[in-house]
């Protein structure tokens, strides 16, 4: 059974499946945030737009012709919650601006400790970090290792496109 503090969530992409554990008592904003957007089937149909193979895999806002999709909204940094930018760690992507998270997230390919929270500036704020990945992380390194453009305006773009097919919650 699964614990409601750390809830799960299948990624069920093209290039197989990710799960993902969550981390409530740590991210509590992020988490149902999170949630939220997987139970309204968001993330179904989008792709992973970026992808650095010695940083990360990010998705979660734009789709196949690299066209965002409207987002709820953004939410407050919880990058102060101790969790670390550790490779399989999930964290929520954002603008400049530091609460600015909406829909887009990351799975950290390699430790990325300079994403980590260094204080309360601006520029030391971080990236918060809200779950990890615990299945599938083969899948997670083929997609880091596929070939990459730029495309529309974006760089680090596969050059096939990585479908998130669906996202659910693990009962």
């Amino acid at each position: 059974m699964a614990d409601e503090n750390f809830p799960r969530v299948l990624l069920e992409t093209s290039k197989g499946n990710i799960t993902l554990e969550l981390n409530k008592e740590k991210a509590p904003i992020t988490v149902k945030n999170f949630l939220g957007y997987v139970k309204d089937g968001y993330y179904d149909g989008l792709v992973f737009h970026r992808v650095i193979k010695d940083f990360m895999i990010q998705g979660g806002g734009l789709d196949a012709n690299l066209q965002p999709k409207k987002t709820k909204f953004a939410i407050k940094n919880e990058a102060q919650n101790g969790l670390k930018n550790v490779r399989g760690s999930v964290a929520m992507a954002r603008t400049a601006l530091v609460d600015s998270a909406t829909s887009q997230f990351f799975i950290n390919t390699v430790d990325n400790p300079f994403l980590d929270n260094k204080g309360k500036r601006q520029d030391d704020f971080g990236y918060c970090v809200f779950g990890k990945v615990v299945e599938g992380f083969e899948v997670v390194d083929e997609i880091r290792q596929v070939k990459t453009g730029s495309l529309h305006g974006h760089s680090d773009v596969p050059l096939e496109p990585i479908t998130i097919v669906s996202a659910k919650i693990l009962e």
